[in-house]
């Protein structure tokens, strides 16, 4: 279930262009870690939570037969309208990330990038989990993301948020649990979420039956660099500063840094759950 305030969150349309407006260093390195372990094309992708469909569509578009599913109807109504101008998905419903509608052993690469940190209990994310292994083939693709437990304390210093005391206290509750709770419903401190320390998701998946896991900071420090957002446009030296994410992308001791955290793991080619 999706709690109250997390709902309102949604339903106010934020999610719709939040990847692709802009400089995003989010949408840009999960793209590019995505195609690094891709099945070939025309490989059968899950998007179990993925929203309107921004990585959906975009995988549709370079031939693979995408199914998405989210929890927000509206997130499905914004897909359904987007159909008419990209490749069509395979198929899109409103879904649970713990209990989805897809056949077993279904799926070459199951995308889970939100439910995770919006589940907070930690059953419930070893539920999802669970699910995904079920969906996928033996030899299959997990890729799940997490917010970083120092997520909040770093935008803090990066956008002044720390003058406000409730931000503070935020802050405070999510270095101390992981658990992320914005009850003043300010736009811009997020929603309820469960905030990761790195090698937690790492085990998570691990306890889930995944095999070869390997986690990556997706944006690394490069999200507080303002000097890369000022010249994102100069395609030259965007490459270089993700060339320099990818040099530091497992380093231990600087994935924590990362905003988003990516947990890659296997299906075994030949153990059931």
């Amino acid at each position: 279930m999706l709690s109250d305030d997390m709902r309102v969150y949604y339903e106010a349309g934020r999610e719709q262009s939040r990847l692709t407006r802009g400089v995003s260093i989010e949408f840009t390195r999960t793209q590019e870690l995505i195609v690094r372990h891709a099945p070939p094309v025309p490989a059968v992708i899950y998007d179990i939570g993925g929203g309107s469909g921004p990585y959906a569509f975009w995988l549709a578009d370079l031939g693979y037969s995408v199914h998405l599913r989210d929890k927000m109807p509206l997130h499905i109504e914004q897909a359904q309208e987007l159909m008419a101008s990209h490749h069509a998905l395979g198929s899109l419903a409103v879904g649970d990330a713990r209990h989805v509608d897809l056949p077993g052993e279904s799926a070459h690469m199951v995308l889970l990038l939100g439910p995770l940190y919006h589940l907070t209990e930690r059953e419930d994310r070893i539920q999802a989990l669970h699910e995904t292994y079920r969906l996928l083939r033996p030899g299959g693709v997990l890729l799940a993301a997490g917010i970083s437990r120092y997520a909040s304390v770093l935008d803090g210093m990066n956008r002044g948020y720390l003058d406000d005391p409730v931000f503070r206290e935020i802050v405070q509750t999510d270095l101390a649990t992981g658990q992320h709770r914005n009850s003043a419903n300010h736009p811009g401190y997020f929603t309820t979420a469960y905030f990761h320390q790195p090698a937690e998701l790492w085990q998570e998946a691990q306890d889930a039956g995944f095999d070869n896991t390997t986690l990556y900071a997706i944006e690394g420090p490069l999200w507080l660099a303002q000097a890369a957002q000022e010249r994102w446009d100069d395609l030259g030296l965007r490459e270089h500063y993700l060339e320099a994410v990818r040099w530091i992308e497992c380093d231990p001791a600087l994935i924590a840094v990362s905003s988003h955290l990516l947990v890659v793991g296997r299906k075994s080619a030949h153990k059931g759950l």
